[in-house]
């Protein structure tokens, strides 16, 4: 055994970090997911299934073990996931009952929102559903992929499902079994943290010294849409990186995902909307009218491509009004939002 492994320091942080692949504390409902699925912590999940993930190839091989990573990874073999989704996303559900149920890359997923891996004709599947009592973030998911596509924006690509009376978003795995997520915090995690401005800098220079293509670009168009949607969630883990997992060579930036935690009317009444204004650029929080500022180039927008967005998001809050419960009312306040920051857009471009 080598005198890495025996160093205390080294083992406290392997093992810090194996913890942190786990579901978050802050799960919504996370109380009653771990009643369901039979455990205590979410720590207990980790070593049901060697700690394997959808979004990289780490795992942990059981001492004398002889078992290969082709014969147990989820990118090329099946999992059991119907009993695990139903605890996370249905609103009644009984304890898990089967172990095998439990051998899933759901044991390790990030973020607030309830969600679960599923396969569907062989391609894997992420679904997420709203938070708490809100249901906008699946909505906001696919109007996230329509503006991308129709901007040109490389984007994962989101819609809408059903499961047991609830609307939840559906976006497949855009990692393969060759690549990995390195997230921007992964990267700025060893740098010294200055003002944002410096900090989003920084990023680009090192993604354009390791190759990366168009990086600034592509960067900006994932602020771009943030401005769109007024996206508050851009934290350092939910963009980055692909990263070729034999080679370690950066492919390319990851592509937009996770814009849920967007459009937030935080209260209206008939004469104003009440909205916080306010979004994420690396470790500050600033009004979104700042935040385009680090976008250098807005004139290469088409803008026009635009055109019919509020009233295709109308038409599709008002499908689903039946199970959302949104009132017209609310409905309108959204697509008054959504065509106010498109407008404010195309007048930054007539300015710049």
């Amino acid at each position: 055994m080598s005198d890495d492994i025996n160093d205390t320091p080294f083992r406290t942080n392997l093992s810090e970090w194996f913890k942190g692949r786990g579901i978050p504390s802050w799960r919504d409902k996370l109380d009653l997911l771990l009643h369901r699925l039979n455990i205590t912590a979410p720590y207990e999940l980790l070593d049901k299934a060697f700690g394997l993930s959808l979004s990289d190839q780490y795992w942990l091989k059981p001492y004398g073990s002889n078992i290969k990573y082709d014969d147990i990874n989820f990118f090329d073999n099946d999992f059991d996931y119907a009993e695990f989704m139903e605890a996370s996303l249905s609103k009644n559900s009984k304890t898990i009952t089967k172990e095998s149920s439990l051998k899933t890359p759901n044991n390790i997923t990030d973020g607030m929102l309830k969600k679960a891996w599923i396969i569907d004709k062989g391609i894997r599947y992420l679904l997420k559903g709203g938070y708490k009592n809100e249901t906008l973030q699946p909505f906001n998911e696919v109007l996230a992929s329509e503006i991308c596509k129709r901007l040109g924006f490389n984007h994962v690509e989101y819609t809408l499902d059903t499961y047991k009376d609830m609307v939840v978003s559906k976006c497949p795995c855009f990692i393969t079994k060759d690549t990995e997520l390195i997230t921007c915090y992964q990267i700025r995690n060893d740098i010294k943290r200055h003002d944002s401005i410096e900090d989003y800098e920084e990023y680009i220079k090192k993604l354009e010294e390791q190759g990366i293509e168009n990086a600034r670009e592509k960067v900006e168009n994932m602020y771009i849409l943030d401005f769109l949607i007024m996206n508050e969630d851009r934290h350092l883990n939910n963009f980055g990186i692909i990263r070729d997992v034999n080679t370690l060579k950066w492919l390319d930036v990851v592509p937009i995902f996770d814009n849920g935690q967007s459009l937030n009317i935080e209260y209206y009444d008939e004469e104003e909307l009440h909205i916080s204004g306010e979004g994420k650029l690396f470790y500050e929080v600033k009004p979104f009218d700042e935040i385009i500022k680090v976008v250098k180039d807005l004139k290469r927008i088409n803008i026009n491509k635009l055109d019919g967005l509020v009233e295709w998001f109308d038409d599709l809050l008002h499908q689903y009004q039946s199970l959302t419960g949104y009132s017209d009312t609310r409905i309108n306040r959204l697509c008054i939002l959504l065509n106010r920051q498109i407008n404010k857009l195309k007048q930054l471009i007539i300015e710049a």
